[in-house]
């Protein structure tokens, strides 16, 4: 009987239109997942006001999303492993949208914070298992690209909360912000129906025919025969211990990624958080500091698609470490007197290497680990960010309860930015040649289309 493995076709198939709906799809959702998420930052002036919160307060009622955030990446991705990626998207995707929208009734802090929790549970399992889903069915030559593009959708969701914030807070109040989440709601059935299921999942099940059809459309140009077995080389078993992230060499690697993303989302949201009532306590009116949250996301989407470019062009790590160096420069300066033009392309740059390097995070985390364990691994390395995550608001309501200078607060800010640099300049040195031990690395600059049949890097 003849055998044929399915990373070879995936890896090496041209761009089609298979591809385009599932950057699409994922995108979408990680629209919503991005409006969920940055709508605190929107909403935290009015909720201070309405609820006589202090900033150490509204620090603490931030967080309640991201430690939600933290158990959902560590239960959803490892879940998903198990019940397969589509049905765990689906789950998440329905979790944070009735969360939100509950939301907009809370009457209490405490009733508010309890519907954040659920909400972040479910936006903290969506992205490791939308990032795992689109690196899975993505080509290798452009797999850093088409994350990336898909993530964009994030940014796309922060700039959407701000925008609808600066048009809704004044007129509707912000309630309305989170009654807004329902929406999406309705494109559930369409979700449902067109976005794939893992094929490694469907071989894992034994569900030959259903892989066939489904690497028929990855790859139209390869004939599968139908009394052919499919097999995954990293295929070894339903969920992975978390222990095996650290095994075979891994666990430098793993500890690397782990501080680097720690870092890079105590940055995220300690901006995304505190950005808009920093300059608005600086004398910027409460339209302009939305409107540098608008900014900060749209530096994120550049970021991220123009990082992804170089990454599949050079070495994903290095360009990491680049962007983190940049934007721990971007950040200190915000802090500085400086003229308006100035004042926004430095917010874009610290959007674009804080939103955009935490996309490419993903996208590096995605190819270092092996198929069988890529939601494991990215749902740990979620969830164990997810810490920073949790500290970037606490550490902006207490310096704003310190009542520190502006360029004081983004000097703390900046910090995380260089430990980052230098963790991932580790991670390039110990595994930027092998991203899982005794294999090519998927990481740094693309092999050429005849060697990649021999590679096993998914």
């Amino acid at each position: 009987m003849k055998t044929i493995e399915i990373n070879p076709i995936i890896d090496n198939a041209r761009f089609t239109r298979f591809h385009g709906m599932v950057v699409a799809l994922c995108a979408l959702l990680l629209i919503f997942d991005g409006y969920d998420l940055f709508i605190y930052g929107v909403v935290l002036p009015a909720l201070m006001s309405e609820w006589a919160l202090t900033p150490v307060q509204a620090g603490a009622l931030g967080s309640y999303a991201l430690f939600g955030m933290m158990f959902g990446a560590f239960i959803f991705g490892p879940l998903a492993d198990r019940i397969g990626r589509k049905k765990g998207i689906a789950i998440c995707f329905v979790m944070f949208s009735l969360a939100t929208f509950l939301n907009g009734f809370a009457k209490t802090p405490a009733e508010f914070g309890i519907y954040r929790f659920i909400a972040g549970l479910g936006c903290g399992g969506l992205m490791p298992n939308a990032v795992a889903l689109m690196n899975e069915y993505a080509p290798k030559r452009a797999r850093s690209t088409l994350v990336a593009l898909m993530f964009s959708g994030y940014s796309l969701g922060g700039m959407l909360s701000a925008g609808l914030g600066i048009y809704v807070l004044p007129r509707f109040g912000w309630q309305a912000m989170f009654h807004a989440a329902a929406v999406p709601l309705l494109l559930l059935p369409l979700i449902m129906w067109k976005l794939p299921e893992s094929v490694g999942f469907l071989v894992r099940q034994g569900k030959d025919k259903e892989s066939r059809d489904m690497l028929a459309r990855v790859n139209p140009d390869v004939k599968i025969d139908a009394g052919a077995t499919l097999v995954s080389t990293d295929a070894k078993g339903v969920g992975v211990p978390m222990l095996d992230l650290v095994k075979d060499g891994r666990a430098a690697g793993t500890i690397m990624i782990w501080l680097a993303f720690f870092c890079c989302l105590l940055m995220v949201y300690a901006l995304g958080s505190w950005l808009p009532k920093l300059m608005a306590g600086a004398g910027y009116s409460l339209g302009s500091s939305l409107s540098f949250l608008l900014a900060l996301n749209f530096g994120g989407m550049a970021g991220a698609i123009a990082g992804g470019w170089l990454g599949d062009r050079f070495s994903l790590p290095k360009v990491v470490v680049a962007f983190f160096a940049v934007g721990t420069v971007a950040i200190a300066l915000l802090g500085f007197n400086s003229p308006m033009p100035v004042l926004y392309l430095l917010i874009t740059i610290a959007g674009a290497t804080t939103i955009g390097t935490q996309i490419l995070l993903y996208a590096n985390t995605a190819q270092f680990y092996p198929l069988q364990m890529r939601s494991t691994g990215l749902g740990w390395a979620s969830g164990v960010g997810r810490t920073g995550a949790i500290v970037g608001p606490l550490l902006g309501g207490s310096l704003m309860a310190a009542a520190l200078p502006l360029k004081m607060n983004f000097l703390f800010f900046a910090v995380p930015g260089l430990i980052a640099a230098l963790a991932m300049g580790v991670f390039s040195l110990r595994c930027g040649g092998s991203a899982h031990p005794t294999r090519a690395n998927p990481v740094t600059r693309q092999a050429p289309l005849h060697a990649l049949r021999a590679e096993q890097t998914r």
